[in-house]
Parts: C-alpha cells; structure tokens; sequence
C-alpha cells in the first residue's frame, strides 16, 4: 500500500518490513534516527513500548497512550523542527523522533464510511479491549457512544479500561458484559478469526449477533470470519478492517512525506496484495 503510494507520486521512497523483538525496539528506534530514515510504523507489541522511547509524542500518541507511527525530524538553525526530507541541501542541528497515532480516527471513519452510522449516542459492544481494542474503547469513548459494553478474555483489563474511560472524563456509560436487546454496533478487537479452527469471539450463550444492526470485524484476513458470516446471516451489516488498516496508513504516509495520499491506488494496493483482487 505505501510503495503504491510512493510510485503513484513519483516518489524515490520505499517502505520495507523489518522484525524487532520487544527488548531490541530500543535500539531500533536509535538506529533508524540514524540512518536518517523519514519515518516507520510499529505494530503490537511496540505501540505502547514506544510511548517512553520517542523523544516527542504528538496530542494523538498522548491522547490514545500509543505510537503506531514516529516522523523523524530535524531542527533547523532557526531551531525549527521539520520532517527530514525537507533537508535537501543543509544537513540538520539535530534529529528526533515524534510519535503520533492514526489508529483511532482510523476506525472511526472506516465503521462510519463502510457501516453508514453515526458513533454518536450509539450502542457499541466491543469485544477484545487489548491493543487496537483499547484504543478502539478509548476513541468510541471520545465520540460519544450512548453506551460501551467491553467483554473482555481477561474481565481485569476490561474493567482497568473502563475506569480508563471514567478517569478521563468521556461521556460514555460503560459496562463490563454483554449488552441485553438491539445495539447500534458490534466490534470484533480480538484475535479471534485469524485461523478457521478459532473459537468464536463471543459466547452464543449470553449475546446473539442478531442483536446487533451492524458488525464490524478489525480482522480484514480473511475477508469474512465466521463473526461477519454469522453476523451476515442473521441480516446485520457487516465490514471487515482493510478500511482501518488503509486510512491509518494513509496519514501516516501524510505524516511523513507531507504529500496528500493517494487513498484509492492505496486501497487497490492493498485489496490486490491481500485478496488477490
């Protein structure tokens, strides 16, 4: 999807993947400073890691408590900070990295452009609160859903980021557990789906996908779980993540090149590459 991106503009850029273990992402970060590269993204487990290795956090990484994208930057003689690609001939004073996150507005716009609703005064049942899932409790929080219902593996960190939510103040009604009647939304935010030998994410015991009037899985491979198939067949609407994982990746690739991203070349990008479209 970036090197898409980057062909699409003319761009002498190219984004690569590269593993990093956990106790080595310290000295990644220092080594990618310097090399001087633009920028890179971080997946799980480092999102939250890198929350105390940057040297600046943008109001977005502060915001949701994790860097899924740092800038690298470079201070002028005037003492400006700017992305270093803009340093074409004076070489900078100094360089740092700035993290930001562009996971949460994300999937605030993908479940309103794919699902047709609006977040706010909704009822959302998210299940899976680690990870992308807390950011996701966080952001609904933010938009103002009428009431979150969080149903979590572990019940200790659904209600750690419930007392999350309440500490900062979002005008939400959270609640530990499944919802009883109709909910505006339903969210996959777990694992669960990868593989077809998975358990359900939820226990049919206590909620009925018929429930909810839309579903929306985070998991965009493959392109229908069981969750959207099951949602699917009791009428709900249903969306799966590739239109999370494409908007965060187009303002990270704003982020970094300062260039307006090219969405649609993206997304067929991104649809070839996983779903051989």
């Amino acid at each position: 999807m970036q090197n898409a991106g980057f062909d699409a503009l003319k761009l002498n850029w190219r984004y690569v993947a590269c593993n990093v273990r956990p106790e080595e992402l310290r000295m990644a970060l220092v080594g990618a400073k310097a090399m001087q590269l633009s920028g890179l993204n971080l997946t799980v487990p480092h999102k939250v890691l890198a929350m105390d290795m940057v040297d600046a956090l943008d109001e977005s990484a502060k915001t949701w408590g994790a860097v899924n994208t740092i800038r690298f930057e470079g201070r002028d003689r005037a003492g400006t900070w700017m992305p270093l690609h803009q340093f074409t001939d004076t070489p900078p004073e100094k360089i740092r990295s700035h993290g930001f996150n562009t996971d949460a507005d994300a999937i605030a716009r993908d479940i309103r452009e794919s699902l047709g609703i609006e977040l706010k005064g909704a009822r959302v049942l998210l299940l899976g609160v680690g990870g992308a899932g807390r950011t996701t409790a966080l952001k609904l929080a933010a938009e103002g859903v009428g009431e979150l219902f969080l149903v979590n593996r572990t019940e200790s960190k659904a209600a750690s980021v419930a007392a999350e939510i309440r500490r900062r103040n979002l005008h939400a009604r959270v609640q530990l557990g499944y919802p009883r009647g109709d909910i505006d939304l339903a969210i996959n935010g777990t694992s669960l789906g990868l593989a077809a030998t998975d358990a359900l994410p939820w226990d049919g015991k206590q909620f009925s996908l018929r429930q909810a009037h839309n579903v929306y899985d985070m998991i965009y491979r493959p392109a229908e779980t069981v969750f959207l198939k099951t949602a699917k067949a009791g009428g709900s609407r249903t969306a799966n993540g590739l239109g999370m994982l494409l908007y965060q990746g187009a303002a990270a690739f704003e982020l970094w090149t300062g260039k307006r991203a090219p969405v649609d070349v993206m997304r067929r990008a991104l649809e070839a590459n996983i779903y051989g479209a």
